[in-house]
């Protein structure tokens, strides 16, 4: 004998019908198709992130200092919203040396409470 409440469950499983989300959906799986896959995939902050490495690794290289990777540039900047970015950008694009404007810009301790 076994649990009538899984014979229920199998009985009504067999009779149902079930449509694939794809069937809901097209046109999403029509973008989700089209849309690159990956590390090859394309955000604003991405290209920030990939702005900052460029910049920074030059500046560590002439200091003889080992490339920054992008796990890294992420683990730095998850907490500054995307917005706040494009401040930093402009500011040390201004500047005279990107990568000590970056750095003294992400220190808390040099920036006063408000």
């Amino acid at each position: 004998m076994g649990c009538p409440v899984f014979c229920i469950f199998e009985k009504r499983y067999n009779e149902l019908t079930m449509k694939s989300i794809g069937d809901f959906l097209p046109e999403y799986q029509k973008k989700a198709a089209a849309a690159p896959k990956g590390r090859k995939r394309l955000t604003e902050r991405g290209e920030m992130m990939r702005f900052f490495l460029r910049h920074l690794n030059h500046a560590r290289a002439s200091d003889g200092l080992a490339p920054m990777t992008m796990p890294h540039l992420g683990t730095v900047l998850e907490q500054i919203p995307t917005k706040d970015l494009y401040y930093l950008k402009s500011v040390c694009s201004q500047a005279k040396n990107f990568s000590a404007t970056f750095w003294w810009e992400l220190d808390p301790d040099k920036h006063p409470p408000r």
